[in-house]
């Protein structure tokens, strides 16, 4: 009997558009809630080293800057390429391929925090290298150097964030995070005492308390829910860990690009006319923009789960609607937050700051952030649908141009060769979350064949189950080499129409 809904020529009806809207942000809610909790935890550490003194404050908030770029976006980055392999393989019911893929992640990741480490360890040495006080560094260094355990639990958190979610379980990472946070604050009060040191301590004991109660979930009640069997030993990492790094690594380099480029925008804040104003400004603006992005970053990571699963199930027609519901939900959080934006633009900053310079500065940006957020919302989604489809590639292709080959030159030379000073830069970011934007749309809408995506799903998942040893990675090294061999064809597709734009060559 032909699947009903697999062809995708055929329009959905509203009472299926409205189940897919409960079904999708029955896990968005409380996704964004874990988020927000997330964001709370790290505010409550800056309030911590604030209490402490300007100098720790500023040493770590360098060191903050520096193990996000180098390590925290980095694990987060490539953990996320358990997306698809996890979502299509709950969708196909094969769950030896859902605890392997997460014990193959957690190798993996083990393998990248020794580099990280060693550039953690090293901080302050680069730092002075740099040309940055050398008491600031100083005291980096020993916020960096309490933070190295954080490490060890970020190998284990990220993909058990990946994993759950895969499988549509959200409140119970939700609730684990809340309990972990609402312990963080005593914990502060209780380690302060210990300096720098003690509020770093602290952030590792919540990360900890995190991974503790997730992987208490899972081997107590996710494994007896579903019989998955846990497999221990050099089998598990054997075979198929190669491949699953294929797809992993483009997933980090997609989130990556974008993540730092936010960085270099604060490097070049330092460089104009008024950098202490300017740079006061950034701070406002990117906390503004961390706070709004929680939730499109949960609603990429939904439907990239929500695709993932009807993919694998074999029905593309289902993992198409999810993909429309939730691109027509970004665009309504997009225009939601042009208008706050738009009109408490004279009022926001004066939550963060007393300087008048600044507070002028932040609202005659503030409406071009909004706009920013009109393009980031459907561009971050996009992303998730990417990956959902086992295509990270195309995503990390589009941020690289769209951020490093639109953005960055724009924002260069509005804010420097042009004189428009500090809103040149937001006009670079601007030009860059148009590009991406309008690229992954059009490759979503327009070069996306959801069938041929369902059938790719199905060769990922297809391996037998008879042995750990090779369990999936034939099913691997399918989904890594189709993804190089779309990577060519939508390459040739592009240059074929010759007219330079960057969804062109993608």
């Amino acid at each position: 009997m032909e699947n009903p809904d697999f062809s995708t020529h055929k329009f959905p009806s509203m009472s299926q558009i409205l189940e897919e809207i409960k079904e999708l942000w029955s896990m968005v809610f409380p996704i964004t809630a874990m988020r927000m909790l997330v964001f709370i935890r790290a505010v409550v550490s800056v309030l911590f080293l604030g209490r402490l003194g300007k100098l720790e404050l500023a040493g770590g908030a360098l060191s903050i800057g520096f193990t996000n770029i180098t390590g925290y976006s980095v694990l987060a980055g490539l953990a996320s390429g358990l997306e698809p392999v996890c979502s299509q393989a709950y969708g196909s019911k094969k769950w030896d391929l859902l605890s392997l893929s997460l014990q193959r992640m957690v190798f993996i990741l083990l393998m990248a925090s020794i580099p990280i480490s060693l550039l953690w360890l090293n901080l302050e040495d680069i730092m002075n290298f740099m040309g940055q006080d050398r008491e600031i560094t100083a005291m980096a260094g020993i916020y960096c150097f309490y933070s190295l355990p954080d490490l060890l639990t970020n190998t284990l958190l990220q993909p058990l964030r990946v994993y759950l979610l895969s499988q549509q379980v959200a409140k119970p990472m939700m609730f684990c995070s809340l309990i972990a946070v609402v312990f963080h604050v005593p914990l502060n009060f209780w380690l302060v005492r210990y300096g720098v040191a003690g509020v770093a301590t602290a952030s590792v004991v919540t990360n900890l308390n995190m991974v503790v109660l997730m992987a208490a979930y899972v081997m107590l009640w996710r494994k007896r829910e579903r019989g998955m069997r846990w497999v221990w030993g050099w089998e598990v990492v054997e075979e198929g860990w190669w491949e699953l790094i294929k797809v992993a690594v483009p997933s980090c380099l997609g989130i990556c690009l974008e993540w730092w480029w936010y960085e270099i925008v604060t490097v070049l804040a330092g460089y104009l006319k008024n950098p202490t104003v300017a740079l006061a400004a950034t701070g406002i603006l990117f906390q503004t923009t961390s706070m709004m992005y929680t939730v499109p970053m949960a609603l990429a990571g939904c439907v990239s789960t929500r695709v993932g699963n009807e993919l694998g199930a074999g029905k593309p027609y289902k993992a198409k609607l999810a993909a429309m519901v939730a691109l027509g939900s970004a665009f309504v959080m997009g225009f939601m937050n042009v208008t706050w934006t738009v009109i408490l633009r004279e009022r926001w900053a004066g939550f963060f700051t007393k300087d008048e310079f600044v507070k002028a500065l932040v609202a005659s940006v503030m409406p071009i952030m909004g706009l920013c957020e009109l393009g980031n919302c459907p561009q971050t989604t996009g992303c998730g649908i990417l990956r959902g489809t086992a295509r990270p590639v195309v995503g990390a292709h589009i941020n690289l141009i769209s951020f490093y080959f639109v953005g960055t030159p724009v924002a260069v030379g509005l804010a420097f060769w042009f004189n428009v000073g500090f809103s040149g830069l937001w006009f670079g970011l601007l030009s860059a979350q148009v590009a991406c934007a309008v690229s992954i749309l059009y490759v979503i809408m327009a070069r996306t064949d959801w069938e041929a995506e369902a059938l790719r799903a199905e060769k990922l998942t297809r391996a037998k189950m008879s042995s750990p040893s090779g369990l999936e990675s034939s099913g691997l090294e399918l989904i890594a080499k189709d993804m190089n061999d779309e990577k060519d064809e939508e390459t040739k597709q592009f240059l074929m129409k010759g007219s330079g734009n960057k969804e062109e060559m993608c």
